[in-house]
């Protein structure tokens, strides 16, 4: 498993993969095989994906080998595979770029080692720390938003017998222009390496008086690797006085750890001084001045840090702002999360996305 700068001088362990629209399995020697107009490669055929639809193709004067299928259509309500791959293996790249409409009509689920129930089940604008009106620019170790709408994804996820990854459009009309690179490598997976999930939840609006929840529910050993918040403003005045909670194996009113302020978790301090930034471990991309209506995105990666858990595991953020004559005000906003976590198999069940109109930023 690839680790630090160190490993650069080390020799292969195994071979490296790339899987793209023009390469659908990543098998060796079989990239832009795709010939303009005509009918798709069998790989594709075999992959389930949907056929080139593009007519006059740009291509069709250069023919195979010259960008004949650099992306995907996606057909409405249909699992569409994008990656799947017999083996042992680590995903160490995912690169992809399409459309903001498709932000949040989008959901990318993730499935390891023949496993029905998926690992990663999350809206894929989410997943790359960008829901649709959250945009920022983000520069980390772990998840990089580059010029224009370029979201690339670094976190491992390595898989002992087979990784299958799915997108699956809820808009009614077909979805075009989904460009995609996955890349890693086939190598042995150690015994102890833990999986790779990520689930999603919103409160619209939080309860007064609850907090709003992270991550719930998952059971078995591993580590919480971090999350990404979005966050709507319904009261004017500053909104991130509440404490982020952390309920580490058998923990029950009160956490193991405990913070000082939403800022102070995302590695902030003071209002973040009305300014956003991006780090490699932490940042608040999206943001400014507190104004009722306003849309703030931060994330906080445990890369360094680890939260170990035995057994089980529970995070949570408390909503809080102020009132008059100096005294809180739990606020009811609209709050959004994605949880990254590792752990040992089998997980329990992801929360349930809500529906499309429920995913819906207004």
């Amino acid at each position: 498993m690839l680790g630090s700068l160190d490993d650069l001088m080390k020799p292969p362990v195994g071979k490296t993969f790339s899987v793209s629209p023009e390469n659908v399995f990543g098998k060796v020697g079989a990239g832009g095989m795709d010939i303009p107009g005509m009918e798709a490669v069998e790989d594709v055929k075999a992959i389930g994906q949907c056929p080139d639809l593009e007519d006059p193709h740009p291509s069709r004067e250069l023919g195979q080998g010259w960008k004949v299928r650099p992306w995907i259509y996606l057909e409405p309500h249909k699992e569409t595979t994008i990656f799947d791959r017999e083996g042992s293996g680590v995903i160490r790249h995912f690169w992809i770029t399409f459309y903001e409409k498709y932000l949040r009509q989008i959901i990318i689920r993730m499935y390891w080692d023949h496993e029905t129930t998926p690992s990663v089940e999350v809206p894929l604008g989410d997943l790359f720390c960008n829901a649709p009106g959250y945009y920022g620019e983000i520069q980390s170790l772990a998840v990089c938003i580059n010029p224009a709408k370029a979201q690339n994804l670094y976190l491992p996820m390595p898989y002992r017998k087979h990784g299958r990854i799915t997108l699956e459009l809820l808009n009614d009309e077909p979805a075009k222009s989904i460009y995609y690179t996955i890349n890693g490598t086939d190598e042995p997976v150690p015994e102890d390496a833990l999986y790779f999930h990520a689930s999603f939840r919103r409160t619209n609006p939080v309860k007064y008086g609850e907090d709003f929840v992270i991550a719930d529910g998952i059971r078995g050993k591993g580590r919480f690797a971090g999350c990404y918040l979005t966050w709507q403003q319904n009261n004017k005045g500053w909104w991130g006085e509440g404490e982020v909670k952390m309920f580490i194996d058998g923990d029950t009113d009160f956490p193991s750890i405990c913070g000082t302020g939403t800022e102070d978790y995302f590695c902030g301090a003071w209002c973040f001084a009305d300014r956003t930034f991006s780090s490699p471990y932490s940042g608040y991309h999206c943001g400014g001045t507190a104004e009722t209506g306003r849309r703030h995105a931060l994330y906080r990666f445990h890369l360094t840090d680890p939260v170990w858990f035995q057994s089980e595991f529970k995070a949570t953020v408390q909503t809080l702002g102020w009132r008059s004559e100096h005294r809180f005000l739990p606020l009811q906003d609209d709050l959004s999360c994605v949880a990254y976590w590792y752990q040992t198999e089998p997980h329990a069940p992801l929360p349930e996305l809500p529906d499309r109109n429920g995913l819906e930023v207004i």
